[in-house]
């Protein structure tokens, strides 16, 4: 049975380039990070991508994509999930709760019971990309995905520049690497903001650690993302960054961290054909 088990988790979305984006902490944007990548990945390169919020206490993902009013339905026997855009499909634990105020109060064995049935009860099609927005930390969601829809193809470390944050992440990176899946990079996010005023930039919460831990672990950095009021708003309303604030500085900044990730895991798939 065991042997059985490891086979139908070899065979989870097969041919999908599968990304887990994580924090050590939490309040740093993760889940930010993660739509927007989707989001970029989709509209820019015309992929199928899937987002499996696996966040499951504080399910955020379909309140930023504007689709936190939608919900599952069942087809053909098979639960569809929501979709965002046409290439683009979401599901959360959100669509499931009673209200947007239900709280989830479950222990590790439902948690994993639920990451699998997200796995392998919705018809996902065949995505080219599944973005997995996890809940801060390195419990029992990071170890069930890894575990689960092994093998996960890649890992990015979202935190930001104060020093409690950074220190949180380079125990992410450490997870990543004791489960062998490959650290794409860490994100520096909430990196400064731009006075509307004399336009120069205020660290608010310091510039540059993400970069230098990156540096130190020997893991790429992909990037920093300042901080702007406008994406704040935008979260609130559901519209992805990606979509409105075309030629802003957070744009460009998702736009560049989607691009190397995509480069960073071609670049592995064509040294694993070699």
């Amino acid at each position: 049975m065991e042997q059985m088990n490891l086979k139908v988790q070899k065979e989870r979305f097969k041919g999908t380039k599968k990304i887990m984006v994580f924090s050590g902490k939490g309040g740093v944007g993760k889940s930010t990070i993660a739509v927007n990548l989707a989001y970029a990945i989709a509209m820019e390169k015309g992929k199928d991508v899937g987002i499996m919020d696996v966040d499951i206490h504080g399910p955020n993902v379909p309140k930023i994509l504007g689709v936190e009013n939608e919900r599952m339905i069942v087809k053909d026997g098979k639960i569809q999930p929501v979709k965002a855009l046409e290439n683009l499909k979401v599901v959360s634990i959100g669509f499931l709760l009673e209200n947007q105020d239900t709280a989830v109060i479950w222990r590790g064995p439902l948690k994993i019971k639920l990451i699998r049935q997200f796995a392998d009860e919705i018809e996902w099609g065949k995505p080219d990309y599944m973005i997995i927005d996890l809940p801060p930390g390195t419990g029992d969601e990071p170890l069930s995905i890894a575990q689960e829809l092994q093998p996960v193809d890649g890992a990015i470390v979202v935190t930001t520049p104060q020093d409690l944050s950074l220190l949180d992440s380079r125990k992410a990176v450490d997870f990543a690497r004791k489960l062998e899946i490959p650290v794409l990079g860490i994100v520096e996010n909430m990196s400064g903001l731009r006075c509307p005023h004399c336009g120069k930039m205020i660290e608010i919460f310091k510039v540059g650690g993400g970069e230098r831990s990156a540096k130190e672990l020997g893991v790429p950095f992909l990037g920093r993302v300042p901080m702007d009021p406008k994406v704040v708003e935008l979260s609130d309303k559901g519209e992805p960054v990606i979509r409105v604030l075309k030629g802003s500085e957070v744009y460009n900044a998702m736009m560049d961290i989607a691009r190397k990730v995509v480069s960073a895991l071609e670049d592995m798939a064509e040294e694993k054909k070699g």
